[in-house]
């Protein structure tokens, strides 16, 4: 489902045509609807399609490291020995145990631990004592199809997106209890299935994982 069958199916599900509101038009307020229901599913499913990966560079003697601008959340982050190519994965903490196991700032070394500092920083223990190559795997916040017209939920998971927008839809409307109801079960067996896909069996083989067997009668 792209982005103009989208509008359209809202449109006939609601049977309004969503004329301008308290100086929102129409398409202002579809493309809201569109956003809040991505924003519920980015959050709330693992995506391997919302998975990316980037290198970067330490600062020599500065304990901080900027995460891209459309990071979401973590998913690894390592350093790379710049003679074997080996990775070294950093263990995740908080910054209160950062702060409390390398408290001198200026004391450094090769990093083995990193914690979310803010929205855009990481901090790094110990201090960097070179410019070390790393690399990030993480979790981002992908185009909406608002903007990009088809994405990977529209073309695979039109369902989720679908319902989830006329949830937000029906909730700007007022709309019948009944029907957000059911609106909102429609929504919850798709995103059953979702996770099911994406935080299931996109994680496992049949070599190593059985194959599901249901019973015969």
């Amino acid at each position: 489902m792209n982005y103009s069958t989208l509008i359209s199916t809202i449109k006939a599900y609601t049977e309004n045509d969503f004329p301008t509101t308290q100086g929102l038009t129409g398409t202002e307020q579809l493309d809201t609807f569109i956003k809040q229901a991505e924003q519920r599913v980015y959050n709330a499913v693992q995506l391997p399609d919302l998975r990316k990966n980037v290198t970067g560079v330490t600062t020599l003697d500065s304990r901080y490291l900027s995460t891209p601008a459309d990071w979401l959340s973590n998913f690894s982050l390592a350093v790379i020995d710049p003679t074997t190519g080996k990775y070294d994965y950093l263990l995740n903490k908080d910054v209160n145990f950062v702060h409390e196991s390398f408290p001198d700032p200026t004391a450094t070394g090769k990093p083995t631990h990193y914690a979310v500092f803010d929205s855009s920083t990481y901090l790094l223990g110990p201090t960097p004592d070179a410019a070390y190559s790393v690399e990030l795997y993480y979790f981002y916040i992908p185009t909406s199809i608002v903007s990009a017209t088809t994405t990977w939920l529209g073309d695979n998971f039109d369902s989720v997106l679908l319902y989830g927008a006329l949830l937000e839809a029906c909730t700007f409307l007022k709309g019948e209890q009944d029907i957000m109801a059911k609106y909102q079960q429609r929504y919850d067996e798709g995103m059953a299935l979702l996770k099911g896909l994406a935080e299931g069996k996109d994680r496992q083989d049949m070599y190593r994982t059985p194959q599901v067997r249901y019973p015969v009668k």
